[in-house]
């Protein structure tokens, strides 16, 4: 094996697609630095970003068989790197949202059910509680963030079902939380 420094891209993406942990480690080596400076344009802190390299580096290493030759390797790894940087923000936006209105419900309490304010723990509770279909696509729309039509594609099924069980999953939540509530 010559040194990384002498590896060339289509060396280090053949020993990849044949799934050798030696060239998975140099092209990792050759890249995660200029990569970890692209995660910590997004990230929030440096855990973030360093979540945000390994989860990119593990789609690269599992979709390589993806990557076109005609275009730079290096190229092909930064956008997926900013493809799941960009992720991270939309799920970090979407569970920040999620607990925004967890807090607003909580504030919503009387003053006497105040020691019933519900926390994210028993709102997942509930969540897991949702018949699956109603499950998958509340989690899907609500926390993912796909539309009506991403999801339809996804499962094969219609934007109404996808509609529907989402307009069922948010009646039983609210059924969940006003049940709580009122039980102190």
């Amino acid at each position: 094996m010559e040194p990384l420094a002498n590896m060339s891209d289509e060396a280090l993406l053949e020993g990849c697609l044949k799934k050798d942990r030696k060239y998975q480690e140099l092209l990792y080596r050759k890249y995660s630095r200029k990569m970890y400076a692209i995660c910590q344009a997004y990230a929030r802190d440096k855990d973030m970003a360093q979540d945000i390299l390994q989860d990119s580096f593990v789609k690269v290493f599992l979709k390589i068989n993806t990557y076109a030759p005609t275009n730079s390797l290096e190229g092909w790894i930064r956008r997926v790197v900013t493809n799941t940087a960009i992720d991270y923000f939309r799920q970090s936006r979407r569970l920040n949202n999620f607990i925004e209105l967890v807090e607003e419900h909580n504030q919503e309490v009387s003053e006497d059910n105040i020691s019933r304010a519900i926390n994210v723990e028993e709102i997942l509770f509930f969540l897991r509680k949702l018949p699956e279909g109603a499950r998958v696509i509340f989690n899907l729309y609500a926390i993912e963030g796909y539309t009506h039509k991403e999801i339809a594609d996804r499962l094969s099924i219609s934007e109404g079902t996808s509609k529907s069980q989402y307009s069922r999953a948010r009646t039983i939540l609210q059924a969940y939380l006003t049940g709580l509530a009122g039980h102190v």
